[in-house]
């Protein structure tokens, strides 16, 4: 799964090339923590499985800027988690901030709450380069999880150079202000974001 996800980041656009170990064993079942838990058992479950501090889990959820859900909502498979889900860049961060006011489907599943824009999926739960650098640590201290460096085959040669291009500083989807910031941390000020132009932005499946 994980050299798989490797390829696949690399085919986005703004994403780090990754390290990748094989010969891993697989997690045993019901250790990998679900959508709906709760953020504290989350965090606990990190700590305990390979001393993962809280940035560092919140360095990992950047595989949210190109993932998408199947199965919270299986009505409406290939979700994505933003508004730009073939560029790995901070608009997930960015749109996590942002009121919710939809959902893209039945709505009401376990582990979903309200969307902020159409066709987004949102979970219950702005430096490109920093999010590639810490993406890639906390990625690679993830890929050698519960083994020894020394007993993998380190299969990095093999993964794709991602494509190169601009790639738009953070920004609020058109049609939304910053009046729709729902900002989590009060003694943290929030950046000040312009808004793409044109028509109030809805997201394609992928």
């Amino acid at each position: 799964i994980q050299f798989a996800g490797a390829v696949g980041v690399a085919n986005c656009l703004g994403a780090p090339q990754l390290p990748v170990f094989i010969a891993t064993q697989p997690a045993p079942d019901k250790t990998v923590p679900e959508p709906f838990d709760t953020v504290d058992s989350i965090l606990a479950r990190f700590a305990d499985a390979g001393n993962f501090t809280t940035q560092e889990v919140v360095w990992l959820l950047a595989s949210h800027s190109i993932a998408a859900q199947d199965h919270v909502d299986p009505t409406i498979p290939g979700t994505p988690f933003d508004s730009t889900p073939e560029v790995f860049d901070t608009q997930f961060f960015v749109e996590t901030q942002l009121r919710g006011t939809l959902f893209p489907g039945t709505g009401g599943n376990q582990g979903e709450v309200e969307s902020p824009l159409l066709g987004e999926f949102r979970l219950q739960s702005d430096s490109e380069s920093r999010l590639q650098t810490l993406f890639t640590a906390a990625f690679r201290k993830m890929t050698i999880l519960g083994s020894s460096e020394a007993d993998l085959i380190e299969c990095s040669e093999v993964i794709g150079t991602p494509p190169s291009g601009d790639i738009p500083p953070a920004h609020l989807p058109a049609g939304l202000t910053m009046n729709d910031i729902e900002q989590a941390c009060a003694t943290t000020p929030f950046p000040s974001l312009s808004a793409d132009p044109g028509p109030a932005t809805s997201v394609a499946p992928v």
